[in-house]
């Protein structure tokens, strides 16, 4: 007998020989069924994996993070499977699993095109009915390069001939395909239940341009058919919910030819973009930070000095001006530094909380970018806080609060990672690790459960980095906190301690939004361009009946107005029903009718956006109550998803 530990801390003696599949089902019947594979001492294993001494054993599900991988990348066999089937001579390149899915690389004379997907499909299903079994075998390097030196897999020797003397080679079997693959896989065939074909793409083999090109073929799997019909349900949400073809819809902004990558703000993307700021500057007020301005052209000799020069030049524009090189900024942190040197400082000054809403600029490549995610200029919502090595446990947590209430206005739920130093970085291990502690510190201290990022810090600094989720599951980088020991000493920068010597300050880096033209792409996408009526450009339209009632609109409007509601008149001449469809389709939150009974009793018939209802009959004076408790609270108007 031996002794298994389980993930819940409970030991298990089971007969030395014992199959993980079976200490499932020796745990319960139910686990049994959805267990996938299992994790020994913290490796991955199939459930035929025999247990031969003590061991910690963790069962894996189907519905886990990791049982989906394995699902995805058992999928990916069966494609290949399936491929080599239908085109006989295909090469086999790689077939990993990825967020949401797998691809698979083929080398093929056949060009594949969507109408081969259909029929893969198919064949992947008449696959899955003959329940093959996804089997092992471990081999000799030598056994290994001959079985795919015989069936002409050359990928799959150079894969081989690349792998360490001492690595473990295994291949998987089901039916008539075998892959070189480490594992683990699902035990059969029949346990891939819910998969999609979805696109196709040339890919270079090993991503180097240099290789021939493979096509590649991308597919989804999940463990429940409602799973996959939801996700590509999402997918096509998506498509509906593109900020770019909404900024057009809504008159929003607009990207041109003439400056690729420089976003144009129109009327109604500057009331959106000026609400967030002033919300912005609202906040960080009530939290101690005072607002500043810094320069967007600086001379090169200061670049060089902040370090930027060596590690961020290839992302920088430049310019030239009285025969001296200036670089417009990529960040808006140097600025800063030179700030808080214009007087001296003293311990009592500190922490110095400065904010601002800093115009950057950053070269990026033109096939990367992509409406507002991702542009040349933008404006970061920065904020710097010099302090006293005392006091970063207090202003980093000081920062994770505001950006928790900032996001919870916004109603989006975030996940949180730690990013460490990264190979291109400045400054000693001592400093580094310091630094990753307190932020580790901090986070632990708030009860936080974060994900460390290995390698993805700052060139001067660990971070905390916040991924908001939205109402489509996915994640977006925004909100960052770096801590910083080098920036300091780059700039000599100082205060006078209660000694009365000098001392070097401690300084985070923080943003909230990140980028304002990127959280407005996100806000756009995440509502589907319904903003909350705090956010709308225009919050209420007034829909006079007919001609007649043109002047009692005109009054409310004014009434609005001076209110600091945003409100306007749909004065044409068209019918009443499709002035309340165009207000439907622009995504107002409020549209007001207006005729005979309402001009008498000084009310309106109020519809709200989403609800389609035939029109709530309420004073003016109740409206306007109504609406600017809505305002004022920042409510958000729940919609469903499916009727959005």
């Amino acid at each position: 007998m031996i002794q298994v530990t389980l993930k819940d801390g409970s030991i298990r003696e089971v007969d030395q020989g014992t199959t993980i599949a079976g200490l499932a089902a020796d745990i319960s019947r139910g686990l049994a069924k959805v267990a996938v594979a299992g994790k020994v001492n913290d490796k991955l294993k199939d459930l035929s994996y025999q247990l031969t001494e003590n061991a910690a054993v963790e069962i894996v599900t189907i519905d886990s993070e990791e049982g989906l991988d394995i699902l995805r990348h058992s999928t990916s066999h069966l494609m290949a499977q399936a491929v080599r089937n239908l085109f006989p001579g295909t090469k086999l390149g790689i077939g990993p699993s990825i967020a949401k899915g797998y691809y698979y690389d083929f080398e093929s004379e056949h060009v594949f095109t969507p109408d081969d997907l259909v029929s893969i499909e198919k064949e992947m299903n008449r696959l899955v009915k003959e329940k093959y079994a996804f089997e092992r075998k471990e081999v000799s390097r030598a056994e290994a390069l001959a079985y795919f030196r015989d069936t002409g897999e050359h990928y799959k020797v150079e894969l081989i001939e690349g792998l360490p003397e001492d690595a473990t080679i295994s291949m998987y079997t089901q039916g008539n395909f075998t892959d070189l693959c480490a594992g683990p896989h699902l035990p059969s065939t029949a346990n891939v239940k819910a998969f999609k074909l979805m696109s196709l793409a040339g890919a270079y083999w090993r991503g180097n341009e240099k290789n021939k090109m493979l096509q590649r073929i991308y597919g989804t799997a999940f463990a429940k058919s409602s799973d996959l019909e939801d996700y590509l349900f999402k997918l096509e949400e998506a498509k509906r919910r593109d900020h770019r073809k909404l900024g057009l819809e809504l008159d929003l902004f607009s990207l041109h030819e003439e400056g690729p990558g420089f976003p144009f703000f129109h009327p109604k993307g500057m009331i959106l973009r000026n609400a967030l700021e002033d919300f912005w500057r609202q906040e960080h007020r009530r939290r101690g930070y005072q607002e500043i301005k810094t320069p967007i052209i600086l001379n090169r000799s200061m670049w060089e000095q902040s370090g930027h020069w060596d590690h961020y030049k290839e992302n920088m524009y430049f310019t030239e001006i009285d025969d001296q090189d200036f670089c417009v900024k990529p960040m808006n942190c140097p600025g800063g530094m030179i700030m808080y040197k214009t007087k001296l400082r003293s311990y009592r000054d500190l922490p110095l909380r400065v904010g601002e809403l800093g115009l950057v600029h950053r070269h990026e490549l033109s096939g990367a970018l992509h409406g507002l995610l991702r542009v040349r200029n933008f404006t970061q919502d920065d904020a710097h806080i010099f302090m006293l090595p005392s006091q970063i446990n207090e202003e980093i947590i000081g920062v994770i609060e505001l950006v928790d209430s900032f996001y919870k206005v916004f109603g989006f739920e975030y996940n949180v990672e730690l990013s460490t130093r990264p190979e291109d970085s400045m400054g000693s291990d001592e400093d580094w690790e310091t630094a990753t502690n307190a932020l580790q510190a901090a986070l632990e201290e708030k009860g936080i459960d974060y994900k460390v990022n290995p390698g993805d810090g700052a060139f001067y600094g660990p971070k905390i980095d916040f991924h908001v989720k939205d109402c489509l599951d996915r994640t977006w980088q925004c909100g960052t906190i770096q801590l910083d020991f080098q920036m300091p000493e780059k700039f000599d920068l100082s205060y006078i301690g209660e000694d009365g010597q000098k001392h070097r300050p401690v300084m985070v880096h923080r943003v909230v939004y990140g980028s304002i033209e990127r959280f407005i792409a996100l806000l756009t996408e995440h509502y589907a361009g319904a903003f909350p009526v705090w956010l709308a450009p225009i919050q209420v339209r007034i829909l006079p009946i007919s001609e007649r009632h043109h002047d009692y609109a005109k009054t409310l409007v004014s009434r609005l107005n001076e209110l600091d509601i945003r409100g306007e008149v749909d004065e044409r001449k068209e019918k009443i029903g499709y002035k309340i469809r165009e207000a439907q389709t622009e995504k107002i939150p409020f549209t007001l009718v207006v005729g005979d009974q309402e001009a008498e009793s000084d009310s309106v018939a109020v519809r709200r956006y989403g609800q389609g209802n035939a029109g709530e009959k309420m004073t003016v004076d109740a409206f306007i109550s109504l609406i600017q408790e809505e305002i004022k609270s920042k409510k958000i108007l729940k919609v469903d998803l499916k009727d959005a």
